[in-house]
């Protein structure tokens, strides 16, 4: 009987990764777990299918995490900040030699499970590390333009926004944080570099981008793994990851609060009361968020990841564009089907090898699509309904800026 545990199965992201699990029908047993066992219980409630169950969690607790495990066969893991978690949970996978998935886009974490992957290859488990949105789908796409679509490739730039999500908690303002904060790298002239959100280099890489559906945003440098990962698979003169969140006044919050130190967890007194300016700052992002997404008319969740591979087919200069939109469950949808789709994979035997393998190494990019397609309805995705949910859109441009739709259906995906 083949099982799975879906750490984090509980939230924005995990929730919608169990439910796309119940509909492959490849898991016989499927648990949900996490630490709020009173929400894990009512979404196995809300599911009603023979072989889902809750379970509690403690993400930062060794020895909770090995039991809680124990006997599954595979491992996907939703909890975030994994700058915090995916270190002992993948501890407790490896002692357990169980596969593992996760959707992990904190880089710095991502770049020390990479030193990991003698010692996986060793023990003979998959680890497919950051199986989401960004980084996920990102690398799938950009490892398709640069296999099927350019005879050479010059550049995979990563554009995404989103929000409106029903769920949002301290962790996903804490990753924001985390983003904000630390060096963030960019594959530039053929050479990995790292940039300061704050500072000259960081500001001069700020732009605005065109995305379906929701139009002209500002965006901005976000370190995530793949510009860590693609040039290590892919030759490539640049790698570049930018993004934000809508309404972009919430966002602004975020950035402003950040930019003034109200990240520090250190302590001050204010009128004899300690206050961190951390959890301040997190209650009052928080607080405001409903009242503006309300002004912003942001009446469901949306949001747009788009990938721009430029190089050259047949000696002249081609640029594709992937747009994957979603407008029904914004970034739980968009991150927690692949990841879903990731473990759907390893449990079919179309992830190849062992060791710590980002999506573009371990996965074949049409495999991961025909695949999705077994979940979730890709048909539209042909340019028919621009303004259709979780479809991929396609585009061509030639090297007079003419833009041609393309319709994906041709590399026989569904």
């Amino acid at each position: 009987m083949a099982e799975i545990i879906v750490l984090g199965g509980a939230g924005a992201v995990g929730s919608v990764a169990v439910k796309t699990l119940v509909k492959s029908g490849d898991f016989e047993s499927i648990i949900i777990g996490d630490y709020n066992l009173a929400a894990a219980e009512a979404l196995t409630t809300d599911i009603g299918a023979p072989g889902v169950s809750a379970r509690f969690v403690d993400a930062l607790d060794p020895a909770g995490i090995r039991e809680a495990i124990d006997g599954a066969d595979i491992v996907l893991n939703c909890v975030g900040p994994f700058y915090r978690t995916v270190k002992p949970i993948l501890a407790a996978v490896l002692e357990k030699k169980i596969n593992y998935v996760d959707v992990c886009d904190d880089v710095d974490v991502t770049l020390e499970i990479l030193d990991m992957d003698d010692a996986v290859r060793q023990q003979g488990v998959q680890v497919l590390l950051g199986m989401g949105n960004s980084p996920g789908i990102t690398n799938m796409l950009g490892k398709l333009a640069a296999d099927l679509l350019l005879d050479e490739t010059e550049s995979i730039d990563i554009f995404h926004t989103h929000g409106g999500e029903k769920i949002e908690g301290e962790g996903v303002i804490a990753h924001r944080f985390h983003c904000m904060t630390i060096p963030c790298p960019m594959f530039l002239d053929g050479k990995l570099v790292y940039v300061k959100y704050f500072e000259e280099d960081g500001i001069a890489l700020r732009q605005t981008f065109d995305f379906p559906v929701i139009g002209t945003t500002r965006i901005y440098p976000y370190p995530h793994p793949e510009q860590i990962t693609l040039p290590r698979h892919i030759n490539l003169q640049r790698v570049t990851n930018k993004g934000s969140v809508i309404p972009e006044v919430y966002y602004d919050l975020t950035r402003d609060l950040c930019g003034l130190g109200f990240n520090s967890r250190n302590p001050v007194n204010v009128k004899g009361q300690t206050v961190t300016p951390y959890d301040f700052a997190v209650a009052y992002i928080l607080k405001e968020r409903e009242r503006m997404i309300a002004e912003a008319g942001l009446e469901k969740p949306r949001g747009c990841v788009s990938v721009i591979a430029k190089g050259k087919k047949d000696g002249r200069f081609k640029e594709y564009r992937f747009h994957l939109l979603s407008e029904s469950e914004g970034l739980g949808e968009g991150t927690g089907i692949p990841a879903a789709v990731g473990a759907i994979m390893m449990k079919r035997g179309l992830v190849r090898g062992t060791g710590v393998m980002p999506p573009e190494a371990g996965v074949a990019p049409l495999d991961f699509l025909k695949t999705t397609g077994d979940v979730y309805d890709l048909s539209g995705s042909n340019h028919k309904d621009p303004e259709s949910s979780g479809r991929i859109l396609l585009e061509s441009v030639d090297e007079n800026g003419v833009i041609t739709p393309i319709d994906i259906s041709q590399f026989g995906i569904f």
